[in-house]
This record gives C-alpha cells, sequence and structure tokens, in this order.
C-alpha cells in the first residue's frame, strides 16, 4: 500500500495582515497626545494651525506620488512570472536585469542633473511618457522584448528615486513653508508609496484574473491609464521657474558644494548602500524563502514587507518629534546596524520560514524609517538646486555593485546568494559608520523643531548672516557648512538661520 505524502503550502497568518495594520493605525492615532510636551505642531493632525494651500499642495502632491507608485508596483509586481509566460529563459531573464541596471547606471546616474539644470518637470514628464510608452507597446504587441521595457523601467524608477521629491521640496521652499512640514510630508511620501505598492499588487491581482493569454494585458491598460492622469496634472498643476544656471556655474557650484563636501560623501554612501541592499533582498528573498522545495505562497507575503515599511516609516514622526526627539544620525546608525544583521543572520545560515519572515520585517521596518530620514538629511546638507545631481550619482555604486553581481551571481554562478547578501551586509555596516562619523562632523543642535517665523516666513532673504557667511565662504575656500533646518536651533535663538559653521 502506498503512502501519500500532503504537502503543506505556507502562508501568513491573517493576524500578522492586522497585527501591521492596527501597529500604523495606533501609531498615527497616538502620536499628538504624546507629543504635547515637544514644541512642534505636526501639520498632519493639527490642521487648524496650518495654511489652507499647504494642505491643498500636499494632498494633490501625496495623490499624484500615490497614482506614480501605483505604476512602479504594475511594473514590478509579477516578475518572473510574467517573463516565463512570454517563454522567456532564465538566461534572457538575467540578461534583462543586467540590461535594466546598466541603464540605471549609464543614464538614470545622470538624469538627475539633467533635472537641475532643465527643471523637474521635464524629468517627471519623462517618467510618465516611459510608463506610457510600456504600457501601449504591451498592449499591442503579444511577446514585447522584454530588455526595451527593462530600459524603459529601470530609467523610469531612476527618474521616480529623485524627481518626486525634488519637485516637492522646490515648492515647499517657493511659497516658505514651516520646515517640520517638510518633514511630515517626507515620511508621509514614503508610508504612501508602500501603501500604493500593496494597492497595486490587489489592482494586478484583479485585473489578472482570468487564465487567458492576455491576462497582462489589463494592468498594462492600467498603467496607460494612470500615466495619462500624471501627464495632465504636471502638465497642468506644475509650475516652476525657468532654470537659469548655466553648465559652467553649475559644474562650479557642484565641485565645491557636493564634492567639496566630505559629509555629503558619507551621506551619499549610505544612501548607495541602502540602495544596493534593497535591491538584492528585492531579487533573493523569494529564492531564500522557497529553498529546499518549500511550498509558500509568495504573493501572500509581499504585503507583509510593504506593511513593515509602512509601520517602519510611521516611526519618524515619533523619533523626531515626539517627547524625547532624537537626532536623525542616532536612530539611523542603529536601524542601519539592526538591517546589516539581518542580512548577515540570513546569509550565515539555514533559517526556517518563521524566523525569514521576522527578519525580513524587521528589514523593511527599518528602510520605511531610514528612507525619509535620509531624505530629511539631504534637506539639511544639500543645496536644494544640487540635490537631483547628488541624489543620481549617489545611486552609480549600488547600480555598478548590481550590475556586477547579476554578471557573477546569474550568469557565470560564481557567486551564491549568501555571499551576495553578506556583501550587501557589509555594505549597511558601512553606512552605520558614515553615520557615526556624520554626526561627529555635523554637531547641530536639536532642541526645538520648527521654525519661529510664521508660515510665509523665509529666513534666506531675510537674514544677512547667511551672505555674510557665503562671502567669507569663497575667500577661506572652506568646506559649506549644513543648511539647518531651522527647528534644529535652540530655543534661546529668536530668529532662524539659514545656514551656520560648525
Amino acid at each position: 500500500m502506498g503512502v501519500v505524502i500532503e504537502s503543506e503550502v505556507w502562508e501568513p497568518k491573517l493576524s500578522l495582515y492586522i497585527f501591521f495594520f492596527c501597529s500604523s493605525l495606533f501609531s498615527l492615532i497616538l502620536l499628538p497626545y504624546f507629543s504635547k510636551n515637544s514644541n512642534r505642531t505636526t501639520a498632519l493632525f493639527d490642521p487648524s494651525g496650518v495654511p489652507a494651500s499647504f494642505l491643498r499642495f500636499q494632498r494633490s502632491f501625496l495623490l499624484i506620488y500615490s497614482l506614480a507608485s501605483v505604476m512602479e508596483g504594475l511594473g514590478s509586481v509579477f516578475g518572473e512570472f510574467e517573463y516565463a509566460s512570454y517563454g522567456i529563459s532564465r538566461e534572457q531573464m538575467v540578461f534583462s536585469l543586467c540590461v535594466g541596471s546598466a541603464a540605471s547606471l549609464l543614464i538614470g546616474s545622470f538624469l538627475g542633473i539633467l533635472g537641475d539644470l532643465i527643471g523637474q518637470k521635464k524629468v517627471i514628464l519623462l517618467f510618465c511618457v516611459l510608463h506610457l510608452s510600456v504600457g501601449i507597446w504591451k498592449r499591442l504587441t503579444t511577446h514585447p522584448y522584454v530588455w526595451v521595457a527593462s530600459v524603459c523601467l529601470a530609467v523610469a524608477s531612476s527618474v521616480f528615486s529623485f524627481g518626486f521629491e525634488i519637485w516637492m521640496v522646490a515648492e515647499h521652499e517657493k511659497l516658505g513653508y514651516r520646515q517640520d512640514f517638510l518633514s511630515d510630508t517626507f515620511w508621509l511620501m514614503a508610508f504612501s508609496e508602500s501603501a500604493s505598492h500593496i494597492g497595486s499588487q490587489v489592482l494586478a491581482n484583479w485585473l489578472t484574473g482570468s487564465t487567458s493569454e492576455k491576462r497582462f494585458v489589463f494592468p498594462s491598460t492600467a498603467v496607460i491609464f494612470l500615466a495619462t492622469i500624471c501627464l495632465i496634472y504636471v502638465t497642468r498643476e506644475l509650475t516652476e521657474s525657468p532654470p537659469i544656471t548655466a553648465i559652467g556655474s553649475y559644474k562650479k557650484s557642484f565641485s565645491v558644494n557636493i564634492l567639496g563636501d566630505k559629509r555629503i560623501w558619507l551621506l551619499a554612501w549610505a544612501q548607495a548602500c541602502l540602495q544596493f541592499s534593497i535591491m538584492v533582498f528585492w531579487i533573493l528573498w523569494a529564492p531564500t524563502i522557497v529553498a529546499d522545495g518549500r511550498e509558500v505562497k509568495l504573493g501572500m507575503i509581499y504585503p507583509c514587507f510593504m506593511g513593515a515599511r509602512m509601520l517602519g516609516s510611521t516611526a519618524v514622526p515619533w523619533f523626531t518629534g515626539g517627547p524625547s526627539p532624537v537626532r536623525s544620525e542616532d536612530y539611523l546608525l542603529f536601524a542601519f546596524i539592526v538591517n546589516a544583521l539581518v542580512l548577515s543572520i540570513v546569509a550565515y545560515d539555514y533559517q526556517e520560514i518563521g524566523v525569514l519572515m521576522t527578519l525580513f520585517c524587521l528589514f523593511n521596518a527599518c528602510v520605511g524609517l531610514i528612507l525619509p530620514s535620509l531624505a530629511r538629511l539631504r534637506t539639511i546638507y544639500v543645496p536644494n538646486e544640487l540635490r537631483g545631481g547628488m541624489i543620481s550619482l549617489s545611486t552609480a555604486p549600488a547600480n555598478a555593485a548590481m550590475v556586477f553581481v547579476l554578471i557573477q551571481g546569474g550568469y557565470h554562478r560564481n557567486l551564491g546568494n549568501a555571499t551576495i547578501m553578506t556583501f550587501a551586509a557589509f555594505g549597511l555596516f558601512s553606512a552605520a559608520g558614515c553615520m557615526h562619523v556624520l554626526k561627529k562632523w555635523g554637531k547641530q543642535p536639536h532642541q526645538n523643531w520648527r521654525w519661529s517665523g510664521g508660515a510665509k516666513s523665509n529666513p534666506r532673504k531675510t537674514c544677512k548672516m547667511t551672505t555674510l557667511f557665503n562671502e567669507l565662504q569663497m575667500h577661506l575656500v572652506l568646506p559649506p557648512a549644513p543648511r539647518m533646518m531651522s527647528d534644529e536651533w535652540p530655543k534661546s535663538h529668536k530668529s532662524t538661520v539659514a545656514g551656520a559653521s560648525k
């Protein structure tokens, strides 16, 4: 008599989804009650003291950013399953990933500089056009060239990584809103992006419910619709002053303010290490979980990771505006170490699915905490007119490392998954060291995190010390001082200073 062995398919319990949802909700609801002792007013929870124009801008921006996030999610939610439906072999899949990473390295690394020179509106329009083109192409072609779509989506992702952030910061500065409003928008961007990725998966699963060969056509139709909406909105609503910076003056300013400041080098390296670890995670998490033939419903795990990232983003206002505000460098140091330890544990030995799920959720929670915090530090150290170039160039090391990993690990198979994760873990440990050094070199006071002026006050125009300091910089050829987020100044300072020496 034969013995029938029933294999159990693992999937997350419903309580895990409830935990992430309730934890994120309670984190948002309880924050204003525990932050009453601080001198910070959060725009999200206290709209009475917030200008109506800012609320309109923030809500419309987050709506468009969420739609763009849904487009990004629809472009990558299927992954290898879509490639396999076209009859593409494993080698061709690896080739398409290599081509996409190479496009991000050779093209995406310089799009930020292009945006600083020609204006971010044109770059965001490029993002919409690329997604629209890929959607139309998949709609009309039964078997599209995968590497062409990979190039377009890789370049669009490069624009997504900096374009919307720079647009938001530029509008915020032009309208002269308080700096704590900007900090709130950073973590709300991370929160809405994660929620939108969950929504994109739900939408994709609903649109591909049929078993016909054209089931991937319907998500492409949704991408076309969303890209058209974003194109119309950006064309009509996004207004920006024409850039007046010549290439020569931009190059000189970039050399002095970015390449000449060691603190920005530290910030850029931390960003590159984080991005590389995220790319490694999204490539290897599924093979790691299904190792040794374990049967897992991978589609049910993805929302858990995004829920953990949402929860991590809600922790940002607790650190920066809670009862006991903490400097960004302090908690970022520990977050990088935690993520490095997570990847080290996964790379070291075989783990059960439950342990892997816990570690991977912890990794994504820290990512949700780190991303808006790094954007906050960029506001302190990087001039807005050079922000795009700094962000896009900081992705070059990560993309170069990913091309190397895909070639050596994917084609030649000289690198195992554990080795790649160890490589990413070492990068995260070095990023933690960068945060430690940045804290020592920065030395900014942080008792009060808001501008003392009104909603329309602009310290860059009213403070004469900035002009004097800039003149001294030109004569002494010193590295530029960080541009303080105004609420970092002690309470004894009645006026806000836009920049100060260490």
